[in-house]
């Protein structure tokens, strides 16, 4: 199951999901799979390989009111299944990184991290949704769409601009105006582009996190990480 819902509508309660994935939360995947403070994965385009279907449940979420259980129907994508094709860039808001800037480190780790299934859980835009990553060849077998033309979905969130990656002091969303599945395959607009599809909306002022080697980062010394990967602390 997948749940990609509009945040301006999760909180009435009743969800609904888009029906393709939005960019959001494909690259959430990723950073499930690998991520560190240093890279910025950007979402290529994604392929929809299994025909688009919704299954709605009943659900008792906790009232906001109250400590009581309410009734809601949550409507999700069922039997989903994705590939996608993504890379990632260094974040040149994050200077005193700049030490960890190994690509072919960082490419290595994170091609190991998707051949084992991803670093952290991975789940399809909520955590209730949950999935899995394997290796693919991007385009390779038959989609569900394949030679289907274009389906248009009006009006999507596209995804969130938080301070660290833009070296603005403030969070923002982005919508994308118009947001189509073309054959199958689902092409992104970058968000740092400036086209005409993207919108750009304030949300709140935002302050990025300071990251040093003794206060919450340790780069690829990091010792759990060097343990799982089996690697000594004399390589990076």
């Amino acid at each position: 199951y997948a749940l990609f819902s509009d945040p301006i509508t999760r909180i009435g309660g009743e969800k609904f999901s888009y029906q393709i994935p939005t960019y959001q939360a494909l690259k959430g995947v990723l950073e499930s799979v690998y991520w560190k403070p240093t890279l910025i994965w950007y979402i290529d385009e994604a392929r929809v390989m299994k025909r688009i279907q919704t299954q709605s449940k009943g659900m008792r979420p906790i009232k906001y009111t109250s400590p009581e259980n309410d009734l809601a129907y949550y409507t999700y994508l069922k039997d989903v299944c994705y590939q996608v094709r993504a890379h990632f860039e260094w974040n040149e808001h994050r200077p005193e990184l700049a030490h960890d800037r190994n690509e072919h480190k960082h490419h290595n780790i994170a091609k190991r991290m998707i051949e084992r299934g991803g670093r952290r859980d991975i789940f399809l835009g909520t955590r209730e949704c949950q999935g899995y990553v394997e290796p693919c060849v991007f385009g390779e077998g038959k989609g569900f769409y394949d030679g289907c033309g274009k389906l248009n979905f009006g009006v999507m969130v596209h995804g969130f601009d938080y301070p660290d990656e833009t070296g603005k002091d403030e969070m923002s969303v982005r919508l994308w105006k118009s947001a189509r599945l073309e054959n199958g395959y689902i092409r992104f607009p970058a968000p740092n582009d400036d086209s005409p599809v993207i919108l750009t909306r304030f949300i709140k002022p935002m302050k990025a996190k300071v990251f040093e080697d003794e206060a919450g980062f340790s780069g690829l010394n990091e010792p759990e990480f060097r343990a799982l990967l089996g690697e000594s602390g004399d390589e990076a």
